[in-house]
């Protein structure tokens, strides 16, 4: 299958760039500051698919130095746009020769594996990200769970595609984004969390910890799968020891 960007596109860039870290996503980000205070030493960082900057300027917020990196030329455009102090670089899929060597204390990787097919794509990718830590360095790979794409949630239905429930490993599945104004789907890669863990072994890594974050139903949002199915999660890997 080739690898091919959802977002490398213009009006898809503008709508995602409509979203916040509220919804759904909040719970991706909710407790990312507490992750990285426990796993994570140094404030080097590099934001792998950056996209239109927002998890870029969260690890800045964060006091991380960070550098935004994604393939999409449009989406660091938006990124510069909102952000023109900041580092954002168009890198080549796959290329990480811009980047320092063992020169990052964190990778951060919101969401582009959700859209990465193939396991030996995801292990090379794993394994050039791999070479970008420093020795006590910490990758936080943050993905859709199983469960989203057979679920309706505050930010995303997927009730017009019942096909993804017969979904294995590997399979094009389909989610809408019901927060910003473009209404076409998005086509995702199905990867389930044991099939995740093959991926970071291959690619040198081990996963420290795992978070499945769920809302508490405490907060007066009208949540729907969220307070029972955790939609994300968030993966802490670091480099398997040689």
């Amino acid at each position: 299958m080739d690898f091919e960007n959802t977002y490398q596109d213009e009006q898809r860039a503008a709508a995602y760039d409509e979203l916040d870290l509220g919804g759904t996503y909040q719970l991706a980000f909710r407790d990312v500051p507490e992750l990285l205070a426990k796993h994570v030493s140094g404030t080097r960082a590099v934001d792998f698919g950056c996209g239109t900057g927002r998890s870029t300027r969260v690890l800045r917020g964060l006091g991380f130095q960070t550098v935004g990196v994604d393939i999409a030329q449009e989406m660091v455009n938006v990124a510069r746009g909102h952000d023109p102090d900041g580092d954002y670089r168009v890198i080549e899929d796959g290329d990480f020769d811009g980047l320092p060597q063992h020169g990052f204390d964190l990778v951060l990787c919101s969401f582009p594996f959700d859209n990465i097919p193939g396991h030996d794509r995801k292990v090379g990718l794993f394994d050039g990200l791999r070479g970008l830590l420093a020795p006590k360095g910490r990758i936080l790979n943050i993905v859709s769970t199983a469960e989203i794409y057979t679920n309706e949630w505050v930010s995303f239905t997927t009730s017009d595609y019942p096909e993804n429930r017969g979904a294995r490993c590997g399979d094009v599945v389909l989610i809408r984004t019901t927060e910003y104004s473009d209404g076409r789907p998005v086509e995702d890669i199905f990867w389930p969390h044991e099939d995740y863990l093959r991926v970071y072994e291959d690619a040198g890594l081990r996963c420290i910890h795992r978070a499945r974050p769920l809302a508490s139903g405490e907060d007066g949002m009208d949540w729907k799968s969220e307070t029972e199915i955790p939609p994300w999660s968030l993966y802490v890997l670091g480099a398997m020891e040689r």
